[in-house]
């Protein structure tokens, strides 16, 4: 492991934002999210597989009034966000070190109110198709841990993983589906500003726009 790991791994020990095993609130942080952690009741909105964070530390800066949790199993990666949360003195940030998977142990059945889904590994082999996070074994864990009706977004460069969720939620209890699959030129655009009114960009979404990839996008409700 290099250095510089290291070094990340000592800060997410210390750090308040970066809910990880080891730490007693892991175990007990289900259904407290509210009253434990952020002490308000603002909506709860999640990132799954959020990576260095971007659009987390975006959005909680974008809307204050609400709460925003990236979750990642990667801590290096996840370092990144929390160190940009604490420098720009937001509030309502917490990263979640954990597998998806295992999100019904740390969120209560109506918790979340919204969850983003963006550049997710689109897992390109059939036999992968239950590990995307829009099969139909993902929706029905969101709903677990859900309010009613929870809006749902998918942003991927992957056609495949685009195709797919179309396909899978022809056969789901949904509401108020909209999709493009050039986002860039779509008024859609609008869900992925961030304060300035600029786009929110993961590092990998400017290689991606860069090799003249376009960018897909899904929203959606679970009903």
């Amino acid at each position: 492991m290099s250095r510089k790991k290291l070094i990340r791994f000592e800060h997410n020990a210390d750090n308040e934002k970066i809910i990880q095993e080891g730490k007693p609130i892991y175990q007990a942080i289900k259904g407290k999210w509210h009253s434990e952690y952020f002490k308000n009741n603002n909506p709860i909105v999640l990132e799954l597989a959020c990576g260095r964070g971007e659009y987390t530390v975006a959005l909680a800066q974008k809307y204050p009034n609400m709460n925003f949790i990236g979750v990642d199993l990667k801590g290096a990666r996840i370092w990144k966000g929390a160190t940009q949360a604490d420098a720009l003195g937001l509030n309502n940030v917490a990263f979640l070190r954990a597998i998806i998977e295992n999100l019904d142990r740390f969120f209560e059945k109506g918790e979340v109110s919204e969850i983003w889904l963006i550049h997710p590994d689109p897992r390109p082999k059939a036999r992968d198709e239950k590990r995307r996070l829009t099969s139909p074994r993902f929706l029905q864990l969101y709903r677990s841990i859900s309010q009613e009706n929870v809006l749902v977004r998918l942003k991927t460069d992957s056609s495949l993983l685009y195709d797919f969720t179309l396909e899978i939620l022809e056969n789901e209890k949904i509401s108020e589906l909209v999709h493009t699959n050039d986002l860039y030129q779509s008024p859609l655009l609008a869900d992925h500003l961030d304060v300035q009114q600029q786009p929110i960009k993961t590092k990998y979404e400017n290689k991606f726009a860069d090799m003249g990839f376009t960018i897909n996008y899904i929203k959606f409700r679970l009903l």
